[in-house]
């Protein structure tokens, strides 16, 4: 049995404070429950082809970080979405998910899965969008009626069409879902297999370059309230179990994302080398320089706004029945 640690040493705390004052950023504050409970000196952090994750791995400051607590990071990925993320800490291989989407851990959740929500990232500005090629004839939401939609299931990309197509009246039953993940939906967009395709960056970003693609709906814009949010998932033992180290990943996270708001272009960089995708698309992806806001579960107002969110989400059938959000949130 390791020796119990506090989640953030002396010079840390020391560290965050200095860089918040600076930036303004606000990052919550944690309990002191969070201080007695760890069993393990691993942790296993899933990770994608972006985000806040993969850059962490890339830059190596999160591990020194958590070593300093004597914690061992082991990277587990990368995943292509949220799902596979939510089956590897299902499944046992990873401790953590990648920040992905609430949508899809919702899904999981009523599916029975014991994840549980430990805190949550709202990125802005957002850029999930639904895409045509240009050549298509589709130049609005209503010209998808009778048309194939490629979308990741009970995901953003579900979400963003079933938005756009009740905003602009357009009954869901005259548009044809067709459910891939987006290694299988991008090839099917560029090869005409499907007319559009919802994706989030830098997916579209890369299509728009690459296949002459279009918006035709935008989340940063044409969304009329936040559906969807990033979220760090565990299982609910864990959480139980290991909160000190829940906490002192989540900080290490909050420091990570304050870095990536500051320095859009090194940490776009970063995405680029493994993404792999041209300097066009780098560079449309910084000039969205995006801010990291990260909330928790005693936030109440953010809360409220998550448990609106899902309930839309219930309500227009993308998950399967109402959930209660605070019931599946942990305050660590």
């Amino acid at each position: 049995m390791p020796v119990l640690k506090t989640s953030l040493t002396r010079r840390d705390l020391l560290k965050m404070g200095a860089a918040t004052l600076a930036s303004g950023l606000i990052v919550p504050t944690r309990g002191l429950a969070a201080q007695d409970a760890r069993d393990t000196d691993t942790v296993r952090l899933g990770y994608g082809r972006g985000g806040i994750p993969l850059v962490a791995r890339e830059r190596g400051e999160l591990e020194k970080r958590l070593k300093e607590q004597d914690i061992k990071v082991e990277w587990v990925g990368p995943f292509a979405n949220h799902a596979p993320s939510l089956q590897a800490v299902v499944g046992g291989s990873a401790d953590f998910g990648f920040w992905g989407s609430t949508t899809p851990a919702l899904a999981a959740i009523l599916a029975g899965s014991p994840l549980v929500f430990t805190s949550f990232n709202v990125y802005s500005p957002r850029s999930t969008a639904i895409i045509v090629r240009t050549d298509s004839g589709i130049n609005h939401v209503r010209d998808l009626a009778g048309k194939r939609v490629a979308v990741n299931k009970a995901g953003l990309g579900e979400f963003l069409v079933v938005a756009a197509l009740k905003k602009f009246n357009v009954p869901r039953e005259k548009v044809q879902f067709v459910y891939l993940n987006p290694p299988d939906a991008g090839p099917a967009f560029a090869q005409g297999k499907v007319d559009a395709w919802s994706m989030w960056s830098p997916g579209v970003d890369i299509s728009r370059e690459q296949n002459g693609a279009k918006d035709i709906f935008f989340e940063g814009t044409d969304l009329d309230f936040l559906i969807d949010y990033s979220s760090l998932v565990v299982t609910r033992d864990f959480a139980t179990r290991n909160a000190a180290l829940v906490r002192a990943v989540q900080d290490a996270y909050y420091i990570e994302g304050q870095w990536i708001s500051e320095h859009p272009v090194e940490a776009e960089a970063i995405a680029q080398r493994e993404g792999k995708y041209n300097d066009a698309v780098r560079d449309k992806l910084v000039s969205y320089a995006r801010k990291n806001k990260f909330y928790e579960p005693d936030d109440d107002h953010f809360i409220a706004q998550f448990q609106r969110a899902a309930d839309w989400l219930a309500s227009h059938g993308i998950i399967k029945s109402n959930i209660k959000v605070a019931d599946h949130s942990i305050k660590v």
